[in-house]
């Protein structure tokens, strides 16, 4: 499965995210060059993540630890 396409976030964590509706896979790059394909991640998560004032305590606290995961 590709990886959706990153766009560039405002964070001091988060590099850029991706977002696939159709497969609903959130795809994660952080500023250390780490990135993640996050799976059944419902548009809503995405859009609030997108419209989080910190990007960063937004993921930890509703992504993170809430969606199963594959390293890239």
């Amino acid at each position: 499965m590709p990886a959706p396409p990153l766009v560039p976030v405002d964070s001091s964590s988060l590099a850029a995210v991706g977002y696939d509706p159709e497969t609903q896979v959130l795809h994660v790059r952080f500023v250390s060059g780490r990135a993640y394909l996050y799976h059944d991640v419902p548009p809503s998560t995405h859009a609030a993540l997108l419209d989080a004032e910190s990007k960063g305590a937004y993921f930890n606290r509703e992504i993170r630890d809430a969606f199963r995961f594959t390293r890239l």
